[in-house]
């Protein structure tokens, strides 16, 4: 008798994050999506278990040796789970590519390509012979150049424009730099003293004046007025070392010996060879100016390989087809090689065209592999990432998706979950976290975890199929899967231009070309369209650079010819995470920290001690817990298995020393502060005016359920986007424009509803707002839409429609306007 095989995943006892000890069933083999309000459990239940324990038990299958050499992660806090298959992920934001990366080297088919070119190409002898494709390269045996010399073909690595085939000139980058003198002085009516060389204030360089006025350049006369002499040694000065007295802070003087000189450009260009870090590396291109690479052209290859052909192209030409001509051209490569070639050929050319087929599949047809990685927008590289998934066409594995929809149109949509049934009909399991409906309604089990959010969510609400759920009476989803919901949780002004307006023109600038767009003022505008059809190009790219060089009385970027805007303010407002590191909370990041200190540090007992605000700060010396240096947390090192993150042992997770938990404020410690959610700190800050608009402004945001000790990191994009407003909250924001991209990422349509609110309020505050986004929600609560298409890459970059949303729906040239109907249509607006 056969064994019979399990049908679901059991999950007991989680209580991952705010997860509050839950049993589940999750079933196998089916396509399961998992809905609820931001900050309510799903990613804990996804990511925290699922995938966590998935993931750590297919390491823990293999050897120690390798174990030690993959970064591992820890148990997940779980009684047990059970039928649980190897895990892979998919994360909410891809991380955005480095200036070598291309859609080829991060799709992985330029890997393909290359060794195509090696093993397929029509190569060019030393001698300058041209030579039929050869099985020669591919047995390492030289090849006869006709001559009588012969010659060694290329290996896949000669190809590689990041390694040896790159071009000798720009090393691969397709450009090449050059330090512009004006950035190095951007005002020469300052002093050297007070920082008229900018390079000199880079980490380590900021006692390069002194060293300067040791040489004897006078260094408290404004720039300009230097003599020829010694604006020459400062810009270009030779490298000696000299003897300097740097004064301190506390008026003691510092002596060194050999203090050595480096002018303004080697300050730059020496940074720049001493750093690999991406982050520095952007900081130190401020000072240059980019232009194509005069002997490469841009294509990053060295010139000679341009020599190897396949089927009559180079690897340049190839890589600059559209992903939908690189199909049809790679059908010829085989009927073009000599016939004892063809089984090696079309081997090759099979891996290369199963490379293409997931980007084809998910509507990438439009890129080419020579696009740069930096230039896509976030729907794209949300498909390249999927798209790298898909490859592995596995069986038997679980797929966690943690909002796959984040920056795709509504057309990609389709795709996607065409995709993803894909997956399932190959005999694996997916669980998917989304706030898309046309996601959601495609699965078959939904869970519905709630019913709010942090301390009040981390439940099952409701698991079933999508119809049961429609059904229930206290589902939050419910009303939006099938229409009951009210979609408009405002009123968008018709008379879009009734405040004014401002415009501005593109010239050129990747698929843009020749655009004007204009946006009214003091009114929501919403710019969507298809992904890759040119939206943050228009907004990001052109918009917001023009406008701070207007507003800083700079020249315009080269690309943006006109701008006519009466606003004296940008303010960008991505998702990307608040802070660095565990240190960064929410009572740090909005001030409220900060207050709090001084509000304690004027208690009788801290005055009675002597201390200051200083001390009950967790990253003082004096504060903070002398075990985990005020982290609240210890890493334990327990070699070849995953570091063990634990509770610091003595002050539990408190992050303070136990002296200065000893000091009471309305008989509560700092900590016992911080582990308050805003809505139970609101009732006791309301005596105190600062404190109290900070946490009604968290509130107001829907933010209440945060801790305001919590970790800014591990908040979602969403949150994070809302966190950046509160410091924004309360004050006039007349002249000011808000750019946001995609703020609906992460949030429940419940939670869209509280932006909204949100946008309103800095609307009445005098704010002008523009949003990316392509969530029919937003879009439907416009006042102005601006619709870039019709498609992607070169089959976009126009402006197909523009007006209110019903205008857009009504529009037939838009595609996003089909999509936009049939929602205006289903809510009955």
């Amino acid at each position: 008798m056969q064994n019979k095989q399990p049908e679901q995943i059991e999950v007991r006892g989680a209580r991952v994050n705010n997860l509050r000890n839950i049993d589940v069933d999750i079933p196998l083999h089916q396509f399961v999506a998992i809905t609820g309000l931001s900050g309510s459990g799903k990613s804990s239940l996804a990511l925290g278990v699922l995938y966590a324990e998935g993931a750590r038990r297919y390491l823990d299958a293999l050897s120690t040796y390798t174990r030690r050499r993959i970064s591992q992660m820890g148990k997940a806090d779980v009684r047990v789970v059970r039928h649980l298959p190897a895990a892979l992920a998919l994360r909410q934001r891809p991380n955005v590519p480095s200036q070598r990366s291309t859609v080829g080297t991060m799709t992985e088919s330029f890997n393909v390509l290359r060794l195509l070119f090696s093993r397929l190409g029509s190569h060019v002898s030393p001698s300058g012979q041209r030579v039929a494709p050869t099985l020669h390269v591919a047995e390492e045996l030289p090849i006869d150049a006709g001559d009588g010399t012969s010659f060694f073909g290329p290996g896949a690595e000669r190809f590689a424009f990041n390694s040896a085939g790159a071009c000798p000139t720009c090393q691969g980058s397709g450009q090449i730099r050059q330090i512009v003198s004006e950035r190095l002085i951007p005002d020469d009516n300052l002093t050297i003293r007070d920082g008229a060389v900018a390079s000199w204030r880079l980490p380590g360089r900021n006692f390069m004046p002194l060293v300067a006025q040791a040489i004897g350049v006078d260094i408290d006369t404004p720039f300009k007025q230097l003599s020829a002499a010694d604006r020459d040694i400062v810009l270009h000065g030779e490298k000696k070392k000299y003897a300097i007295n740097i004064p301190t802070a506390t008026g003691k003087i510092f002596h060194m010996d050999n203090a050595q000189f480096e002018n303004a450009f080697a300050a730059v260009t020496d940074s720049l060879a001493t750093t690999k870090n991406e982050r520095a590396i952007q900081r130190l291109n401020r000072f240059y100016s980019f232009t194509t690479c005069p002997t490469c052209h841009g294509n990053r290859f060295d010139p000679k390989l341009l020599q190897t052909l396949v089927a009559g192209k180079n690897i340049t030409e190839v890589s600059d087809l559209p992903l939908k001509d690189l199909s049809a051209f790679a059908q010829t490569i085989v009927p073009w090689l000599p016939v004892e070639m063809h089984k090696i050929g079309q081997t090759l050319v099979n891996e290369f065209t199963n490379s293409l087929t997931p980007l084809l599949e998910l509507g990438l047809d439009y890129l080419t592999l020579s696009r740069a990685g930096m230039t896509l927008s976030t729907g794209e590289l949300q498909r390249i990432q999927l798209s790298r998934t898909l490859r592995t066409a596995t069986t038997g594995v679980l797929y966690v998706l943690d909002e796959p929809s984040i920056g795709l149109h509504p057309a990609n949509v389709t795709g996607l979950i065409k995709i993803m049934r894909a997956l399932v009909d190959q005999g694996n399991s997916l669980v998917v976290v989304d706030h898309n409906t046309r996601v959601i309604a495609a699965a078959d089990t939904v869970i519905e975890i709630g019913p709010g959010a942090g301390r009040k969510g981390g439940q099952i609400l409701h698991q079933g199929s999508v119809t049961q759920i429609k059904q229930q009476a206290d589902s939050l989803i419910a009303p939006y899967l099938t229409g009951q919901a009210d979609l408009l949780a405002r009123q968008p002004q018709p008379d879009f231009f009734g405040a004014g307006k401002f415009s501005f023109h593109v010239k050129q600038r990747y698929n843009l070309h020749d655009v004007t767009a204009q946006f009214p003022l003091n009114r929501l505008s919403v710019v969507t369209g298809f992904s890759g059809a040119g939206k943050t190009t228009l907004i990001l790219d052109s918009l917001v650079p023009a406008l701070q060089a207007q507003i800083k009385g700079t020249p315009l970027p080269q690309h943006v010819d006109q701008l006519q805007a009466d606003l004296q303010r940008v303010a960008m407002i991505d998702s990307t995470p608040v802070g660095k590191n565990t240190r960064s909370t929410v009572a740090t990041y909005t001030g409220i920290l900060d207050r709090l200190r001084k509000l304690f540090a004027q208690t009788p007992a801290a005055k009675a001690h002597h201390w200051g605000a200083a001390h009950f700060s967790y990253n003082t010396t004096q504060g903070a817990c002398p075990t985990c240096k005020g982290t609240g947390h210890i890493s334990l090192d327990v070699q070849y298995l995953p570091d063990i993150d634990q509770a610091c042992p003595t002050c539990h997770g408190q992050r303070y020393n136990p002296e200065t938990l000893q000091i009471k404020w309305h008989d509560l410690s700092i900590a016992d502060i911080l582990a308050l959610s805003v809505d139970q700190a609101v009732p006791l800050f309301a005596k105190y005016k600062s404190l109290h608009h900070l946490v009604l402004a968290l509130q107001s945001m829907g933010l209440g359920y945060l801790k305001l000790g919590e970790a800014t990191p591990q908040l979602s994009g969403g949150e994070a986007q809302r966190l950046k407003l509160v410091a924004e909250m309360g004050q006039t924001q007349a002249g000011t424009l808000f750019i946001f991209d995609e703020p609906s990422v992460g949030l429940h349509p419940l939670d869209t509803r509280t932006l909204i609110h949100v946008f309103d309020q800095l609307l009445d505050q005098g704010a002008t707002i523009i949003t990316i986004e392509h969530d029919l929600d937003i879009v439907a609560n416009a006042d102005y839409v601006v619709d870039v298409g019709p498609r992607g890459g070169n089959a976009g970059g126009k402006i197909v429609a523009s007006g209110t949303p019903q205008q857009i729906a009504a529009n037939t040239n838009s595609i996003t306007g089909k999509y936009l109907a049939q929602q205006l249509q289903l809510f009955h607006v």
